[in-house]
């Protein structure tokens, strides 16, 4: 509850300087004054809420990133798991892909205008694009990364190739797959956005563009709102998802602002320690006892 507490703190002391730089028309250096109150934004927020239109805007970008993020994970694994596992494919596909991958996505737009029949595959394609280089890159990173004692173990018992994939490669990266799939959400907000403003139609990206044209700042401010939020939702969801999948691995015993527990050891050594004389001393009757009948016989 504490640590509730300071991150409710944290954010209402973020709002209040906010509103209180903004409402005063604070110019130092950073120009306060052309900002929106909080006030404001929320005033504009309410009304957004209150119209069809946001959440139309809302179910397109959803819809959009869905799309594109889901498509990505499954190329993105899968690409990676061939090109660590498999040399031909890592000496096929790998200077392509390494050739593509310092390429921004959001430069892609002009490609995907001219590739795509319609904007909305187009935009799928951009969002599609930024997150499948992450996963890619953590997936053969993870492969790379397992210990050659599984697949040997698999193997030994009579374990063929999709017995290896499935029971050592893929439970195994999972943690470095999530890893590049919660990079990968984070950047197909960037991008998806981005795309929006470019050649969208409908979407958050578009409609925080077209309030910027008409110089409504408080939608703006709206529109970045939803993003943050849009975008700590679904990082928090893949997240979850990645702990329920990787429930077997050891977690990190030590939470920030909470009691570190004792260690098993510690715990086990205290019942050792108030036992060890007493077993010693009942070792060393016996034997006392056995010695005393062999010198009798």
């Amino acid at each position: 509850m504490i640590r509730y507490a300071l991150r409710a703190v944290s954010l209402a002391a973020a709002l209040g300087l906010w509103q209180l730089l903004t409402s005063r028309d604070v110019d130092l250096w950073l120009r306060f004054s052309q900002f929106p109150t909080v006030t404001d934004v929320a005033r504009t927020f309410a009304g957004r809420l209150a119209g069809p239109d946001y959440w139309t805007d809302l179910t397109d970008s959803l819809t959009r990133i869905l799309a594109g993020f889901l498509l990505a994970a499954v190329l993105g694994v899968a690409t990676g798991v061939l090109v660590a596992r498999s040399r031909l494919a890592e000496d096929l596909l790998g200077p392509v892909l390494e050739v593509i991958r310092p390429i921004p996505a959001i430069a892609l737009v002009p490609v995907a205008i001219l590739l795509f029949p319609s904007n909305e595959q187009g935009i799928v394609f951009i969002t599609c694009t930024a997150a499948f280089f992450p996963v890619l890159v953590s997936t053969r990173h993870a492969v790379r990364a397992l210990t050659p004692v599984w697949e040997e173990a698999v193997r030994t018992m009579g374990g063929g190739r999709w017995r290896v994939l499935g029971a050592v490669v893929l439970p195994g990266a999972l943690p470095g797959v999530f890893g590049g799939l919660s990079v990968g959400i984070g950047v197909s907000w960037i991008c998806v956005i981005s795309a929006e403003m470019i050649s969208g139609q409908y979407g958050v990206g578009y409609r925080t563009w077209q309030d910027y044209t008409v110089v409504d700042y408080p939608g703006v401010f709206v529109g970045m709102v939803t993003i943050g939020v849009l975008g700590w939702l679904t990082s928090t969801a893949v997240e979850l998802l990645g702990r329920r999948l990787t429930h077997w691995l050891p977690r990190a015993s030590y939470v920030p602002g909470a009691a570190r527990p004792r260690s098993a050891r510690t715990r086990t050594a205290v019942p050792s320690a108030r036992t060890a004389e007493p077993a010693a001393h009942k070792d060393a009757e016996t034997e006392e006892a056995r010695d005393e009948h062999l010198v009798r016989d």
